[in-house]
């Protein structure tokens, strides 16, 4: 059906802080909303080092692309934002290895602080 949209919101994800969903796909995209260091359990890591903070929102990013149908070679967006942005060069790697060889538009934005004392968030745009 031309201009359906769908909520996704992953049975392997805490379910999500507020009025949102963690995906949704409109059209021939998925917009996958801003995700933060949740563990599936809902365990949040605000104590965790910057490193393992960014690899779970990675894992949030790429699990929430899954059960839309799509992947990370799929991606086309990336937002990331930092607390800090001498954090910058451990996250680029991190997310090189996470990426492989998929290179979609990003930005890197630092902001003063992100919800329950997080280090990153990251949301991001997919095609199906």
């Amino acid at each position: 059906m031309a201009g359906e949209i769908r909520a996704i919101n992953p049975e392997d994800m805490a379910p999500p802080g507020g009025h949102y969903s963690h995906a949704v796909v409109a059209g021939n995209l998925v917009f996958v909303s801003g995700q933060l260091p949740i563990r599936p359990d809902g365990v949040k890591l605000a104590d965790a080092s910057f490193e393992e903070q960014a690899k779970q929102v990675l894992a949030n990013v790429a699990a929430a692309l899954r059960s839309a149908g799509t992947s990370v070679e799929r991606l086309v967006q990336v937002r990331v934002y930092v607390t800090d942005i001498a954090s910058w060069p451990s996250f680029n790697a991190i997310y090189a290895a996470w990426a492989g060889a998929s290179r979609p538009a990003r930005a890197v934005v630092p902001v003063p602080e992100l919800h329950y004392g997080f280090k990153i968030e990251v949301e991001a745009i997919a095609a199906l």
